[in-house]
């Protein structure tokens, strides 16, 4: 990336990766052209929020004119690829935050955890696994922008409480494993994985199908 597209915004780059996602899925759908409005649609941004990102990366096309997709997809691969790699944020580094680290190390593909935080002195400001575990208080200042997804180990009590905060930062993605039914953003991604109802889904199956 140039030296002046070092200068984007970090709300910019955390939203680049999440257009990425989705112009690879209408590309592969066969759609050759795109407007901002469609885009903007799609992901619960303004159209004029897009044009302005895109304006900042320099992305192909003319003014007034709906942007090929192909080439929108290519130029936004140059710069993900090169300065965005999605990573991510454990928060909760008890076991089953300490189990997820430990299975990050063995990940070879993105997005991988960078970074722990916790409120746990027991674990505070040591590294697991090869990712540094800070205290909860810090994650303004430590989250980057490279850092669009979270990751919630923690109680349910206050789920709802760290996951507004993420929202705040522009995390784009929360996974939670907590059974906490959060309240998001539109704009911001949800995947819920509650260990306890899976495995009361699969009982439930084995004994009556």
């Amino acid at each position: 990336m140039k030296k002046e597209e070092n200068k984007l915004p970090n709300a910019t780059i955390k939203r680049l990766p999440l257009y990425l996602s989705y112009l690879k899925s209408v590309k592969k759908s066969g759609q050759k052209s795109i407007s901002s409005v469609e885009i903007g649609h799609a992901l619960n941004f303004k159209s004029d929020l897009v044009r302005r990102d895109f304006s900042k990366i320099k992305a192909p096309g003319r003014k007034g004119a709906a942007y090929e997709v192909k080439k929108l997809v290519n130029h936004l691969h140059l710069i993900v690829n090169e300065k965005t790699e999605p990573e991510a944020a454990l928060i909760g580094a008890g076991r089953l935050g300490t189990a997820l680290l430990h299975y990050n190390h063995l990940r070879k593909s993105s997005p991988k955890i960078k970074m722990a935080f916790d409120n746990n002195p027991k674990v505070v400001g040591k590294t697991i696994a090869g990712v540094p575990v800070y205290h909860i208080d810090e994650m303004n200042e430590r989250l980057t922008a490279s850092v669009t997804v979270a990751i919630l180990a923690i109680p349910a009590a206050s789920a709802q409480m760290v996951s507004e905060k993420l929202s705040e930062t522009g995390i784009l993605g929360i996974m939670n494993f907590s059974s906490a039914y959060l309240k998001l953003p539109a704009n911001v991604h949800l995947q819920q994985i509650d260990l306890a109802r899976e495995l009361d889904t699969l009982s439930f199956l084995i004994h009556f199908f």
